[in-house]
């Protein structure tokens, strides 16, 4: 281990910068690659310049910071498109869908089987049993229409 000692601070930097991006490949999140970029560009100036290394730390503390900045602004001007938007919003799935009311809609309010849950809706005067139409979504109460 007293090889590890003789190595230069910037390959240090590097090699943090290295294990950094794998570590963004192998668990994405879309943050530690503008992490590792700072890393990387801190060994790069400790290659050409020789500084301390509180020093070192202080650049590479400024780099994450804008390097996370400009990477938050790329992925706001630039939004990655999903295969499927609806993913983590069930409301919004669930639209389109025609479900029992199980608790008899009156006066505009009632409960309806949404596959092995029940939700509270809000629709027209319906008795249990009928099927309705889910037109939309207010927070976890479904907005519906007689099917």
């Amino acid at each position: 281990m007293d090889w590890l000692g003789m190595l230069d601070d910037h390959w240090g930097w590097l090699v943090f910068a290295a294990l950094l991006g794998v570590a963004e490949v192998m668990i994405p999140g879309v943050f530690l690659i503008w992490v590792a970029l700072a890393a990387a560009v801190t060994g790069l100036i400790a290659l050409a310049v020789p500084l301390s290394v509180p020093v070192q730390f202080l650049i590479f503390a400024g780099l994450c910071l804008i390097a996370v900045w400009g990477g938050r602004r790329w992925y706001a001007a630039n939004p990655v498109n999903s295969q499927d938007p609806l993913l983590n919003d069930r409301t919004a799935r669930l639209i389109g869908e025609v479900i029992t009311v199980v608790e008899a809609i009156d006066n505009g309010r009632g409960r309806v089987k949404v596959g092995d849950s029940v939700w509270s809706c809000r629709g027209p005067d319906a008795p249990a049993g009928s099927r309705v139409r889910v037109i939309g979504a207010d927070a976890s109460v479904l907005q519906v229409e007689l099917a």
